[in-house]
């Protein structure tokens, strides 16, 4: 079947739209050290929240956006999405403090969460179903690209302007997609969306979960005993358990508990929660590990990291038509096992002196060959028996699962890591992280090998 111009011309502008929003996260990894040089009295767990205030804003906005654009309008809530991105990438890049940078950030955060369910069902409604599952998995690969990339992006534009430029860049891109927007996309809604809708409820758990961050980021520096952490643990378990009563017994739920009967899309949350924490958690402070212990310049650190980038770039398109013969089960099992890989030769090999080939080139290579599989094919396998009409829930919750795992294995990570006084007592927190997202990664194969349904399930709509 021939995919209209228009189809092509509406996943080129909203996979641009993916590509920006992914990229906030890592991009920042390799200009942390300058943040923080430029913000001295910042500590290091406060500094964490220039990430988590992102993942946790996507992640507590996501499933309202996803109702909103099926009410209001996909191309509506995409184009004011991308309008209020610019405006905290603007105050982003112009922050003077790193309280402001912080605030700006969340205000990324809301553009972007409109522009994820909105951008996904925009590209549902013009493709022929036949060609669906092929532009879900290039919408997603961009995503992954941007996440693999953004350390050597980084790498570039601050070493040829500043660390402002990793937010600046954001937005000339975010002015032409709403110039181009309204003659590119077409607008679609979706029948019988309730206005009654429970907007309380999934804002609740990343409530949640935002205070179980600020428990594992801050626990160092209260005391792992201390009565803040304790109630900011015990306020985490309670948010989360009023997300699934009200879901549960709300006549409109913003996601439908009932999704998790699938099995597929059972399987794929859990891997994509292993794989968002193992990976993120180690991959956006691996820079600050390169150039704090081994000296490197920002421009050295982001190029040593372009290998296993391209690898994932050059690959993430054609695993596709591997996932048509082999299936979701085993490709993604085999990514797993790759990526985890990755990290346990980083953990092995890496060492205080600058070890690149054995400590960094070769497991960044394998992991690019795991990234590869896993950024674009664990959505694909999340989706794959979601009926179409909850397409758009579906997609917005497993997206806010990887938002919020993201949010999750940055803070451990930062709890982890600390702020070692000496290069070896460095290595030693850094290598427990690498292991920990080794061990992680691992846990993708064994989920996927031991659940994941091999076939098609037959599936009637929750």
């Amino acid at each position: 079947m021939v995919v209209p111009r228009q189809a092509w011309l509406t996943l080129a502008l909203t996979s641009t739209a993916a590509f920006m929003v992914a990229l906030e996260v890592t991009v920042i990894s390799l200009a942390l050290p300058q943040i923080q040089d430029a913000f001295s009295g910042a500590s290091f767990s406060t500094l964490s929240w220039i990430f988590n205030a992102y993942s946790i804003g996507v992640a507590s906005l996501l499933l309202v956006a996803g109702w909103a654009s099926d009410l209001y309008g996909r191309k509506k809530l995409f184009l004011v999405g991308m309008a209020i991105f610019a405006v905290g990438s603007l105050g982003s890049g112009m922050a003077p403090n790193v309280e402001f940078l912080i605030g700006a950030r969340f205000v990324q955060a809301v553009g972007g969460a409109m522009l994820f369910p909105s951008g996904l069902a925009l590209i549902l409604a013009v493709f022929p179903v036949s060609k669906r599952q092929m532009a879900i998995g290039i919408w997603a690969a961009t995503g992954g690209l941007a996440a693999a990339v953004g350390p050597s992006i980084g790498a570039l534009l601050v070493e040829a302007f500043s660390w402002r430029a990793v937010f600046l860049i954001n937005v000339p891109m975010a002015t032409m997609a709403v110039v181009l927007g309204p003659r590119v996309l077409v607008e679609s809604r979706a029948e019988g969306v309730s206005r009654g809708v429970d907007v309380v409820g999934v804002p609740l758990a990343s409530l949640g979960v935002g205070a179980g961050v600020v428990g594992i980021v801050q626990g160092r520096d209260w005391g792992w005993t201390s009565p803040k952490l304790v109630v900011a643990l015990v306020a985490a378990v309670a948010l989360v358990t009023a997300f699934v009563v009200r879901s549960r017994r709300h006549p409109a739920p913003l996601f439908d508990l009932s999704l998790l009967r699938i099995r597929s899309y059972r399987v794929g949350l859990v891997g994509s929660l292993l794989f968002s924490a193992g990976f993120f958690g180690s991959w956006v402070l691996l820079p600050t590990f390169i150039q704090r212990f081994w000296g490197w310049s920002v421009l050295e650190t982001g190029l040593a990291l372009i290998p296993g980038s391209l690898v994932s770039a050059v690959l993430s398109g054609p695993i596709g038509s591997v996932v048509d013969r082999f299936g979701h089960r085993l490709v993604v099992a085999v990514g797993g096992a790759l990526a985890s890989l990755g990290w346990l030769g980083i953990a092995v090999f890496m060492g205080t002196e600058p070890r690149f080939v054995v400590g960094l080139l070769v497991p960044n290579l394998v992991m690019g060959l795991g990234m590869a599989v896993l950024f674009g094919m664990l959505v694909g396998a999340s989706m794959r028996d979601v009926p179409p009409a909850r397409y758009g829930m579906a997609g917005a919750g497993r997206t806010t699962t990887f938002q919020l795992a993201q949010a999750v294995g940055v803070a451990v990570a930062v709890a982890v890591v600390g702020q070692p006084a000496t290069a070896a007592s460095a290595l030693s927190s850094y290598r427990a992280g690498w292991l920990a997202s080794a061990a992680m990664l691992a846990g993708v194969t064994a989920v996927f090998l031991l659940f994941y349904p091999a076939a098609t399930e037959p599936v009637t709509a929750p």
